[in-house]
């Protein structure tokens, strides 16, 4: 949520931000319905100035035997009371539709974003490595999973729908390394905290980073309409672990990194990557979350982004970044990359993370700030993060780039020692057939 303050003492400025990334009227509404508050509060004020100067004048008359005329300034102040009591039922009307406003306000671009208004006008930053060189025509991971014997959509279909997938056997271990293994490098190597999650969580926090009221239809909600949703990114409740918290002194940065499955409804999304995992209503996903100083954050964004583009370079996996413009950006983000892996079936890269800075927005929202020094005012804290990667992406980025002529898949060398030193992946002698 953007500061109330600012967007009054700065409306062009951040008209013109939001303009940006095509949402300037977004603040149309909110102006009106702010120079309507502040005209009532300032004739509340003035009414309950004057309404103190007739409280006096009736002390002193009360004083000097004037009780008759004391009466009349009496009315005057019960006159005066009641017009302050009508103006601050409608400030109190006003006040929730500006909040109601605010929440549905993105976040302001950072100014070295991008200026663009979609994907078109996304910037590549740096690629790393290069694509494998394959003989013929790559197949897909669909088409390797399948003939592996440890990818099953058809079964997955039975039991929840489409958009959901099966594992089995060396996928379900390949899966399960995966995890493993990022979370080994993120906390081993770079000094993220682990953390076990719970994968339901409330209103508050997803209105806390900015999930809800905006992007419920993106959610998949509890029946029991209690406020409770399966968690759309393991961002929600890492962020959420410091909602209405003060940080003490020195205790920032806060890197935290958990594992969890994620479920997303994709609303909107019908007809785009239905073949396959790309994109799945529950996927497996290892997040990266920092809280840091305002001044640092962006240091952090950086470093941040490394710390993912270490997972593909450990796997050998081709991949670019992408930083993205001020019209692709997420409600929340203020800037933003996208790391994005080869896929030699589609012949394009694919993302596989994005990256943010948030600054103060979902601070603001979680009421999350640190204190510099002891006795310091508090200040909002800025709130990154990013995906550590999607597994699930990942595992099919696996597939299809280390696909083999006689139909098996190499592992990558950092993944043999969580498959018992296996290195290929042969069709699964074992696997469930039909006929």
């Amino acid at each position: 949520m953007l500061d109330t303050r600012f967007i009054r003492e700065n409306l062009e400025e951040v008209r013109e931000r939001l303009a940006a990334r095509g949402a300037a009227r977004a603040l149309d509404e909110f102006e009106q319905l702010d120079k309507e508050r502040r005209a009532k509060v300032a004739l509340m004020e003035g009414l309950r100035g004057e309404r103190n100067r007739v409280t006096e004048q009736v002390g002193r008359l009360m004083k000097g035997g004037g009780t008759e005329a004391a009466q009349e300034f009496r009315a005057q102040s019960k006159e005066l009371g009641e017009k302050i009591g009508e103006l601050e039922s409608q400030v109190a009307e006003i006040e929730p539709r500006l909040d109601l406003i605010l929440q549905s306000v993105p976040n302001l671009p950072h100014a070295s974003v991008p200026l663009g208004p979609d994907e078109t006008h996304n910037v590549e930053v740096r690629r790393h490595g290069a694509p494998p060189q394959i003989s013929g025509s790559p197949r897909d991971h669909v088409e390797i999973g399948t003939s592996l014997g440890i990818l099953d959509l058809d079964r997955a279909a039975k039991i929840a729908g489409a958009r959901f997938a099966v594992l089995h056997g060396l996928g379900a271990r390949l899966e399960r390394a995966l995890i493993n293994f990022m979370l080994d490098v993120q906390t081993k190597e770079h000094g993220y905290r682990e953390t076990w999650l719970p994968v339901i969580v409330n209103n508050d926090s997803l209105y806390g980073t900015g999930q809800l009221p905006k992007f419920a239809l993106d959610l998949f909600g509890l029946k029991d309409d209690r406020g409770f949703w399966l968690t759309p990114t393991a961002e929600v409740p890492l962020v959420n672990l410091y909602r209405q918290e003060t940080i003490e002194p020195g205790g920032l940065p806060i890197k935290l990194t958990a594992y969890t499955s994620c479920f997303r409804s994709e609303a909107g999304s019908y007809g785009k990557d239905v073949r396959g995992l790309i994109r799945q209503h529950q996927f497996d996903k290892v997040e990266l979350v920092k809280l840091t100083r305002p001044e640092d954050s962006y240091d952090e964004l950086e470093s941040l982004v490394r710390d993912a583009e270490s997972i593909l370079q450990k796997l050998g996996l081709h991949y670019r970044v992408v930083a993205l413009c001020t019209g692709d950006i997420g409600f929340a983000s203020a800037k933003t990359y996208d790391i994005e892996v080869w896929l030699p079936s589609q012949n394009r890269f694919r993302e596989i993370s994005s990256c943010s800075n948030c600054e103060a927005f979902q601070a603001r929202r979680a009421h999350i700030k640190f204190k510099r020094e002891p006795g310091a005012k508090p200040e909002f804290v800025h709130t990154l993060n990013g995906s550590g990667l999607a597994v699930g992406r990942t595992w099919l980025a696996i597939l299809e780039n280390y696909q083999q002529p006689d139909g098996s898949v190499e592992v990558p060398k950092v993944l043999r020692p969580y498959l018992d030193g296996l290195d290929r992946i042969e069709p699964q002698m074992n696997a469930d057939k039909r006929g």
